[in-house]
């Protein structure tokens, strides 16, 4: 039996998650062994069916994850918490406490926001000018943590400055750098949480 099957709405979600996986020393626990289910139905199929679609998974893993976004899921007007306590009810009917659902607010792009230096040295950033100020002259907003209010939009404008292709293998590279211990997203820090809960490191 493997450890944790884990299901997401698309490949930049898997390959941020993957990145981070991969880093179990750096997360703070005990290797482990997971796969990836991808929903057909992208977010708002994750919040609708990805409960019922992990009941068959029961069996061959000890524990699931359902990642998602908030953006896209076709409920804005609900809070993401919100949701995600839903989709902990729908998992407990077949997992017990075995399951666990993240909702990221608004979307996983905002977990490689963690710093300039990281994602600058992925993307190559040509400029001397640091990405965030670059962003702002641009009118990108900020929130209280440092991070674009529309991360992905955010990335998209800087495409034409680094020249590099859209790609959800940067989710994966960004993760695999940036420090995870004191990423501040809600949203990973449950995640991480419950990592721990399940594979602590001893």
């Amino acid at each position: 039996m493997q450890d944790l099957v884990i299901l997401v709405a698309d490949k930049n979600a898997q390959f941020a998650l993957r990145g981070a996986l991969a880093r179990h020393a750096a997360m703070g626990m005990r290797p482990l062994s997971f796969e990836f289910r991808t929903h057909p139905g992208r977010d708002g199929g994750v919040r609708t069916s990805g409960p019922a679609l992990l009941a068959g998974e029961s069996t061959r893993f000890r524990h699931a994850l359902l990642v998602m976004d908030h953006e896209g899921c076709g409920q804005h007007d609900v809070p993401a918490l919100t949701i995600e306590e839903t989709l902990d009810v729908e998992l407990r009917r077949q997992w017990d406490g075995r399951g666990k659902a993240i909702v990221i607010d608004p979307e996983v792009d905002i977990w490689i926001w963690g710093n300039d230096n990281a994602l600058g040295t992925v993307l190559d950033w040509p400029l001397d000018q640091p990405i965030r100020d670059w962003l702002q002259e641009r009118g990108f907003a900020f929130g209280e943590d440092g991070k674009p209010i529309r991360p992905k939009e955010a990335l998209d404008a800087m495409r034409p400055i680094h020249k590099q292709p859209r790609s959800s293998a940067l989710y994966e590279k960004v993760t695999s750098q940036i420090s995870l211990r004191r990423c501040t997203d809600r949203a990973f820090m449950r995640l991480r949480a419950q990592l721990l809960a399940w594979f602590p490191e001893s």
